[in-house]
């Protein structure tokens, strides 16, 4: 697949956040129900006055609740468009786009760009507290509160288990015809101000519920339900375990999407298009 954009259009790069809390996910979905990629690709569609709606390519799509700080997508436009309203584009959309969502920076991508496959990583933050008394009220759309105290040092030995490239089946919603491969490059947490734990999760992708299973398991190791060897012995068995459980949406942030250098762009769109395997698994 080729990611030459189609004579006369300009492909755009949007940097984004948005809160999800009520937004049913990024995608378009039928029924009405309000979503990321809608509320832009409309907002779009208006301050452009173009007729034609100019679908949104993004990094990760992210579920029901979950939020973005620094999401990135990518739009083709005809040249013309492009050149008659890039200048005030940015502030148009501001007055357009509701408060939940946000557009900061638009700008011409570079030649093979493409929000999705050019990616090499992506970072999500998940934010947890044990606080006997619950979550700080301006907080609740963005902390889960785990009324167990929980051992973060038990939960980081537990992590370590699970960093590498390994078949995340486990940990993963399972989808026909896609790979449950991904190489986790980071996984920690810290306990940070007011006893908020955040988890700094890295991988160059994610499959579905794969941040929020890995949470769910890390929770029981800290709340001392499991032992620390836990979390890898479930992810070497390559079947959902029952006792893992995808946490609420609501703690989860998309912080950064990470992208090569230019001249590096084609290699890497083409190298994510390949259905991985594990050294020395069978084929399909």
């Amino acid at each position: 697949m080729s990611d030459e954009v189609e004579a006369g259009y300009v492909r755009v790069r949007l940097d984004l956040s948005y809160d999800g809390s009520e937004f049913s996910g990024w995608a378009k979905q039928a029924g009405g129900r309000r979503t990321v990629q809608g509320e832009i690709e409309d907002a779009l569609r208006t301050v452009t006055r173009s007729r034609e709606t100019y679908e949104l390519t993004v990094a990760g799509r992210t579920d029901s609740g979950v939020h973005a700080r620094g999401q990135v997508a990518h739009v083709d436009l005809p040249r013309e468009v492009w050149a008659e309203h890039h200048g005030k584009l940015l502030k148009r959309l501001a007055g357009r786009l509701p408060r939940d969502v946000r557009v900061w920076a638009l700008r011409e991508a570079p030649a093979g760009f493409n929000a999705r496959f050019s990616a090499v990583w992506r970072r999500y933050a998940y934010r947890v507290t044990d606080n006997p008394g619950g979550v700080d009220p301006l907080l609740r759309g963005h902390v889960l509160w785990h009324d167990w105290p929980l051992d973060v040092d038990a939960m980081n030995e537990a992590a370590g288990g699970l960093l590498g490239e390994h078949d995340f089946a486990a940990y993963c919603k399972k989808r026909e015809g896609a790979t449950t491969i991904r190489t986790l490059q980071e996984l920690s947490l810290v306990r940070g101000e007011g006893g908020i734990v955040t988890a700094t999760v890295r991988a160059d992708a994610f499959c579905h519920n794969m941040v929020r299973s890995l949470i769910g398991a890390l929770l029981f190791v800290g709340d001392g339900h499991r032992p620390p060897d836990w979390p890898a012995k479930v992810l070497a068995a390559r079947v959902r375990d029952s006792a893992v459980h995808v946490v609420r949406p609501h703690g989860l942030t998309l912080e950064e999407v990470g992208y090569p250098a230019d001249e590096l762009l084609a290699a890497r769109n083409k190298e994510a298009r390949n259905k991985r395997s594990l050294p020395g698994a069978g084929c399909c």
